[in-house]
């Protein structure tokens, strides 16, 4: 008989592994018994600490910001746009580590109070430029909102870096759409070079957001 201990089962490990188990099977694919296959136990172990899969993909999104933070001082001296780019760039790198972590980031709550620092600090950043709370809360919602859309829209795409889905190849579709000449080339414009394409959307954010605020 083996005298080997197994790691007790919290909402960590369940996390960790199904993080792990994402970038192998996606979203999809993730069901509870999966998992739980995974950790060598029942599936109805889960449910001792997490109602539903809903559930779980907060826990899950919740580690994600965690381990983006973990070792990333905010710099005080940081100017309103200096901390807009920062958390989005950031973000958008922590999403593209994991096949459809954005789509398990948009729409879950997190779990803890591990993202209040950051927030806190950042509408600092922005009201002590002069936004009044309301637009300081717009300009970073309408980034973060733009963030997660963009990199939904990247992963279904490429869902990890070096891989692309089968259909998005632009010869190909500007074969199809040849009757369409300015579609077809437009193709070159939405399906590659992802982070320039995403510079330039923060880029009109920025210009955005100063030009309804007049804060420069």
């Amino acid at each position: 008989m083996s005298t080997e201990r197994r790691a007790p089962l919290d909402r960590t490990r369940v996390a960790d592994t199904a993080l792990r188990l994402l970038n192998e099977v996606g979203l999809e694919g993730l069901t509870l018994r999966a998992i739980a296959r995974e950790l060598d136990v029942k599936a109805p172990a889960l449910y001792w600490h997490f109602k539903d899969k809903q559930a779980l993909l907060d826990e899950m999104a919740t580690q994600m910001y965690r381990r983006m933070v973990a070792g990333a001082a905010l710099d005080p001296a940081d100017t309103w746009r200096d901390r807009l780019l920062k958390t989005n760039r950031g973000l958008r790198a922590a999403l593209l580590g994991y096949r459809d972590g954005a789509r398990v980031f948009s729409g879950s709550r997190f779990t803890g109070l591990d993202h209040a620092h950051e927030m806190e600090e950042t509408l600092r950043v922005f009201t002590d430029a002069g936004f009044t709370l309301r637009q300081a809360v717009r300009a970073t919602r309408t980034a973060y909102a733009y963030t997660i859309g963009f990199v939904i829209e990247e992963q279904g795409v490429t869902p990890l870096p070096g891989e692309r889905r089968e259909g998005y190849d632009l010869d190909e579709r500007a074969r199809r759409m040849a009757d369409f000449p300015l579609s077809a080339a437009a193709g070159a414009e939405i399906f590659q070079d992802y982070d320039i394409h995403f510079e330039e959307g923060l880029d009109l954010l920025l210009a955005g957001i100063e030009a309804r605020t007049g804060i420069a």
